[in-house]
């Protein structure tokens, strides 16, 4: 992964052929044409869980319409950070009752909710 700066607050991630832009809001100096990084964290987490959901779902033949993912995130107001996170997978009338279980333990399986579970070491250079 390369990550380039593009003038004012854009920076922007290089990783597999896609370009991952971010910016600023307003408020902050930003341009607001693209998400802040900290949103596309907060982003990450909510469509992770939404791909295991899908996936769990597309495997018993289960169709998504009508399936949602509300995010729900408490901050702590010293810090600015999550202090809490509830993932609420709304299921339309008709969704299987005996997948109910099973579709909220794959979307446990995330691999982004387990990065941040189990987090890894950070390291910092310059070269």
């Amino acid at each position: 992964m390369e990550i380039i700066f593009e003038g004012g607050k854009v920076i922007t991630a290089l990783y597999n052929g896609h370009s991952i832009r971010t910016d600023q809001p307003l408020d902050n100096g930003g341009t607001d044409i693209a998400p802040s990084p900290f949103d596309l964290y907060l982003a990450s987490i909510g469509t992770c869980a939404g791909i295991y959901v899908k996936s769990f779902c597309d495997r018993r033949g289960i169709p998504t319409d009508g399936i949602k993912i509300r995010q729900k995130i408490t901050f702590d107001e010293a810090t600015d950070l999550p202090t809490d996170i509830t993932i609420d997978i709304q299921l339309p009338a008709g969704f299987p009752e005996k997948y109910r279980e099973s579709v909220v333990n794959a979307a446990g399986l995330c691999k982004v909710k387990k990065s941040i579970a189990s987090p890894p070491d950070f390291k910092i250079v310059t070269s």
